[in-house]
This record gives structure tokens, C-alpha cells and sequence, in this order.
């Protein structure tokens, strides 16, 4: 059960990296798909799930979304204290705090999809609409504070609400949240356009993510990216569970909080740590751990859901 869920998520990112190791897939590719998939595809995969969700689910997502919110919120504030009592350089601090918390929204869309079906995805695509924007302001911000650019604090928060008010992720899921609130249907000439643009995006975001993954840097950063995937494989999930039960979260939002809690961090951290001054090469580093040790979190998630 578990193998047939996970085969096809991991196999599309092993092909991902095959690809790029045969020269198929370049630099050059792989940016001009992440940028197509980031801009364009899953804002409007987010946009269509969302959207056209039944509004009886959506209420009822309302206790998923405060225990992720409460699990993330408490892993945020477990690593901040990590980063001040092992003095963690600043350089790195921001890359690790995300590594910590950030999630894999591509591996989590196609798990769910794979072991909950289309309401799993719609529920998914609920919870994310409200989380995305908290991940985003705790990422920024962190990273921006870190960078120390620029010095004035008014000019990060400035800084840290335009990044996330021009967030694609973030625009997509608003959009959604508001239509399905006004109209929550579509014509079928467009329901059935947007079925099949976005067929591509989970394909492509997920060999783009086995391209992304490099193993160059991993010696030197090896045991603070493991620390980040132990933050987020290992202690997430365990605060979250508390949280999903404390706030009585069950049948189909008990299965995407589980796979929520257990996904991998998200490639995003390499590019915000490039954008924001924090060290790619241990946000790299991070991804690669966080996705070959998630095989264990998500088996483990998707065993807790069988059993």
C-alpha cells in the first residue's frame, strides 16, 4: 500500500535527476520550468482545486488548518531557539529555519492525489490557501532579519509584505479562496481547459525537483541539514499530531494533516536564500536530505492511515 502510493512520486524525482545526469535536462531547462510551473501552473492548479471545492469541506477545514498552523507556529519558535543556543552562523540561519518548517507542496499534491483522491487534493489545496502565507512571512522575515539588508526595520517589514503579497503560491490560493466564496463554478469549456493544463504541473515539478537536487555541497553541510530534516520529519509531525487531536481533526483532513506533517521541505528555500542573502549551498544541501529521509516519514504516514 505504502510503495503504491510513494513509487510514482519518488520515481518521477529519481528520472528528474537521470536526466539532468544525461544532459537531457539543463540549468537552463530546469529554471525555465520551475519558473513556468511557479508562476503559471500551480497557481492555477491551486486557483481551479480551490475554487471549485464544495464549500461544505471548506468550513470543515477550518480545525485542520489551526493544528498545521499551531504545529508549524511552535516548530518556527523550537528552531529559533536552536539557531541562538548552538549559534548557528546568520549566514545560515534563515536557509535553516525554513528547512525546518517549509514543505514540498508538489510531493504533497501528489501523494494525496495518489492515496486520497480529488477530495484529499481539493481539502490539501484548502489547507495550503491559509498556511502558504503564514510560511511565507515567517520565511522572509526570518531571512530578511538574518541578511541585515536592509538596516531599518520599517523597510523589512516593507520588504517582507511585498514578498509575500506577490507570492504566485499565494495569489493563486486567495483567488481560489474568493471565488469559490462568490461563484464556485465553472463553465465546462473552462473546467475542462484547466483539467488539462495543469495535468502537467505535478510530472513536471517533480522531475524538476530531482534535477534541482545536488549532492556537491552535502559533505560540508551534512549534519545541520540533517538537524533541519530531523526539525521537520521527525518533530513536526509529532507536535502536529497533538495538534490535529487536540482540535478533534478527522476522516479525510486527518489523512492530508498526516501527509502534510510529513512531507519534505520545499526547493523554495534555495531560491529565497539566494534572493535574500542566506547560503544556497546549505539550502541545497537541506533539500537533498529532507527529500531522501521523507521516503520514511511519508511511508510512515501513509502506514498510520492503512492501519
Amino acid at each position: 500500500m505504502v510503495i503504491q502510493h510513494l513509487f510514482p512520486v519518488f520515481a518521477l524525482i529519481l528520472l528528474g535527476v537521470i536526466l539532468k545526469q544525461r544532459g537531457l535536462t539543463d540549468a537552463r531547462f530546469l529554471a525555465a520550468t520551475d519558473r513556468l510551473i511557479y508562476y503559471i501552473f500551480f497557481p492555477a492548479m491551486l486557483f481551479w482545486k480551490i475554487g471549485t471545492a464544495d464549500q461544505r469541506f471548506a468550513a470543515q477545514a477550518v480545525p485542520l488548518f489551526l493544528a498545521a498552523a499551531c504545529a508549524v507556529g511552535v516548530i518556527y519558535l523550537l528552531s529559533a531557539l536552536y539557531i541562538w543556543a548552538m549559534k548557528v552562523p546568520a549566514f545560515q540561519a534563515g536557509g535553516f529555519s525554513q528547512s525546518c518548517y517549509r514543505f514540498n507542496t508538489y510531493v504533497g499534491m501528489a501523494v494525496i492525489l495518489s492515496r486520497l483522491g480529488e477530495g484529499g487534493v481539493a481539502q490539501f489545496g484548502i489547507l495550503i490557501g491559509g498556511v502558504i502565507p503564514l510560511i511565507n512571512l515567517l520565511a522572509v522575515a526570518t531571512l530578511i532579519w538574518f541578511s541585515g539588508q536592509p538596516s531599518h526595520w520599517r523597510a523589512r517589514l516593507r520588504l517582507t509584505v511585498r514578498a509575500m503579497l506577490t507570492n504566485p503560491l499565494v495569489i493563486g490560493c486567495a483567488a481560489g479562496l474568493l471565488f469559490a466564496r462568490w461563484v464556485n463554478t465553472l463553465p465546462a469549456f473552462l473546467e475542462n481547459t484547466l483539467r488539462l493544463g495543469v495535468s502537467v504541473t505535478l510530472p513536471l515539478a517533480l522531475i524538476s525537483v530531482g534535477g534541482s537536487l545536488t549532492l556537491g555541497s552535502l559533505k560540508s553541510h551534512l549534519t545541520l541539514a540533517t538537524v533541519g530534516a530531523a526539525f521537520k520529519l521527525v518533530l513536526l509531525p509529532v507536535v502536529g499530531y497533538g495538534f490535529l487531536r487536540f482540535f478533534g481533526v478527522t476522516g479525510t483532513d486527518w489523512g492530508v494533516g498526516l501527509i502534510f506533517l510529513a512531507l519534505p521541505t520545499s526547493t523554495a528555500i534555495y531560491v529565497l536564500s539566494s534572493q535574500l542573502g542566506s547560503d544556497t549551498d546549505f539550502a541545497a544541501a537541506a533539500v537533498v536530505v529532507s527529500t531522501a529521509l521523507s521516503f520514511l516519514s511519508l511511508s510512515a504516514a501513509l502506514w498510520w492511515l492503512h492501519a
